[in-house]
């Protein structure tokens, strides 16, 4: 089990942190996060069934544990709604990941801020689709549902970031450009 452990400790842990980091925006408390994904995978790797790839897995797992995590936030749901102010970031660590580096630029930074109306559910399908390149399906099987719900969630997230990336463009005076969402 350690090496099984380790293995897959060594594979996914950036792809789990980034996950969760994207979900709560907190670097501490996606390092805190990532814990108790490790946690649950410790105590319950026994059960793992090797219906799904292991990435999978770990994605639902890191899933159940941001939802665990909100619900146990008082007033979750307003603080989801909240407007990230990224000029006072919380990340401080000397060496940047590369998204870090990314956000920086101006399309991106606004993209994330689009990030900040979607629904839990979009923003959950929307990181795994495009930042962690996992498929319909085991974006599916990551989130315990449908294939058509995540292809359905999926067009109402990129829907509402269309309609946000407009509305910035507009305030920025770059009317002229079509803003362009797709996959």
């Amino acid at each position: 089990m350690d090496s099984v452990f380790n293995e897959l400790y060594q594979h996914y842990h950036q792809d789990v942190f980034q996950f969760l980091f994207y979900m709560v925006r907190n670097r501490e408390q996606a390092e805190d996060l990532v814990q108790e994904v490790y946690i649950r995978v410790f105590k319950s790797y026994n059960r793992f069934e090797g219906k799904s790839s292991e990435k999978t897995w770990l994605f639902s797992i890191a899933r159940n544990v941001a939802i665990d995590y909100f619900r146990k936030q008082k007033g979750w749901k307003g603080r989801i709604l909240e407007k990230f102010d990224w000029s006072m970031s919380e990340i401080k660590d000397n060496v940047p990941i590369p998204e870090e580096i990314a956000i920086q630029k101006e399309e991106i930074l606004w993209v994330f801020k689009c990030l900040d109306y979607c629904t839990v559910d979009q923003r959950a399908v929307i990181i795994l689709r495009f930042l962690h390149d996992l498929s319909i399906t085991e974006t599916a099987e990551a989130l315990e549902w449908t294939e058509s719900k995540v292809k359905t969630t999926q067009h109402r997230a990129l829907k509402v970031l269309k309609k946000q990336m407009a509305t910035f463009y507009e305030k920025e005076g770059l009317t002229s450009e079509k803003v362009r969402v797709e996959r």
